[in-house]
Formats: C-alpha cells, sequence, structure tokens
C-alpha cells in the first residue's frame, strides 16, 4: 500500500495514520491583561477627558500581521525572520493603536474618540505616535524607540516627547509577546503622563 495520504471522497481532507497535521498560526496581542494604575489627574478630575490617537507611524516592515523578530545567533546582524507561524491578532500597527487608545484611556479615566467618534465642538486631546525602532530577540530583549506629540484641539502648538525602551525576556514566542506588551504598558503610561501635564499646565516630562 503506498504509503502517501490518502484525500477522502466527498471533498473533506480526512488524513490517514501517520499523516502530520498543522496547528496553524499562534496569535499574540498586546492589549494589558492587569488594569492600570490611573494618574493623579485622572483620579481627581471632574471635568471629562477625550483623546484621540492617530494611526500610529510607523517603518513598512513592521505593518504587517506577523513578528518580525531579530534572526536567532546573529543579535548585531540586520537579519531578521518574518514569522509566519507567531503573529499580531491584527496588522502590528492597528494592534499597537488599539492597545495603546485602551491603555492611555484607562489611565486617564479618557473617552477614547478614537473609537466612539467625537461630538462637533468637543474638545479632545489629539495623540500622534511615531515608532523609531522595535528590535525584537527571542530570548534576549525588545528594544523600542518612540515620539509623539501632544495637542489640545482648542489649544495651538503641539508638545513632543520621545522615549527609548529595553525590556528583556525569556525563551520563547509567548515570552517575547509579553515583553512587547510591557514596552506598550510603559509607552502608555508615558503618553498618560504627558497629557496629564499639559492639562495641568505642567512640562511633561516625557518618562515613563
Amino acid at each position: 500500500m503506498n504509503s502517501r495520504c490518502v484525500a477522502a471522497t466527498l471533498g473533506a481532507a480526512l488524513l490517514m495514520p501517520g499523516c502530520a497535521t498543522s496547528s496553524g498560526p499562534q496569535y499574540y496581542s498586546l492589549a494589558e491583561t492587569a488594569a492600570p494604575v490611573r494618574t493623579a489627574v485622572a483620579a481627581g478630575g471632574t471635568t471629562p477627558v477625550y483623546i484621540e490617537l492617530a494611526p500610529i507611524a510607523m517603518p513598512e516592515r513592521f505593518a504587517r500581521p506577523q513578528m518580525v523578530v531579530r534572526k536567532k545567533g546573529s543579535p548585531e546582524s540586520p537579519a531578521v525572520d518574518i514569522l509566519e507561524d507567531h503573529r499580531w491578532s491584527s496588522s502590528f500597527d492597528s494592534e499597537l493603536r488599539d492597545a495603546l487608545g485602551s491603555s492611555i484611556a484607562s489611565r486617564l479615566g479618557a473617552v477614547d474618540v478614537t473609537k466612539t467618534g467625537r461630538l462637533r465642538g468637543q474638545p479632545a486631546t489629539r495623540i500622534a505616535v511615531q515608532l523609531g525602532q522595535f528590535d525584537a530577540a527571542e530570548g534576549s530583549r525588545v528594544d523600542a524607540s518612540f515620539t509623539w506629540t501632544v495637542r489640545r484641539t482648542d489649544e495651538g502648538p503641539a508638545t513632543g516627547c520621545q522615549l527609548s525602551l529595553s525590556e528583556p525576556v525569556g525563551s520563547g514566542f509567548d515570552a517575547l509577546a509579553q515583553g512587547a506588551q510591557r514596552v506598550t504598558a510603559k509607552l502608555a503610561d508615558a503618553i498618560a503622563a504627558s497629557v496629564s501635564a499639559i492639562k495641568a499646565n505642567q512640562v511633561p516630562s516625557c518618562a515613563a
């Protein structure tokens, strides 16, 4: 008998004993799993806060659902792997925007009008984020750098900040995704703090 697997009739792909099966891609999220601590402004303020997060600007190589990681064994090499079997739950730019929007809103006790829509004439704080670096190495660390601007829609100039982060990670892609989650949470901390500072007419420190 031929050792190859035979496809069953009626259009069903029934595998004979000994055929290998694929579990399919593993999907990951950047969303926080624990409730964040609210800022002092969020805890003590009475005026509703509205935020509007622009689409995340990033190099095209990252704007995909597949994880992009440093090629194993070459930490100083520019070579990367694009992992078909390890993916974010949506394109990385959308995943990061969703996670950041939710996290910043939670910290500020704010309404994210990016998702709900903003009433005409309703003031909101506009946030624009750009990813400069996102260097992920399995079993090593996640290094990332970001810049962002914060501007009140009822006021003039924007305030700019920048932040570099490094998170050590263990072996395995679950650990790598968790490291990326921590980077996202720290970025949300810093952006929320800058929004709070501007609302209090202070200069943001731009620190996580």
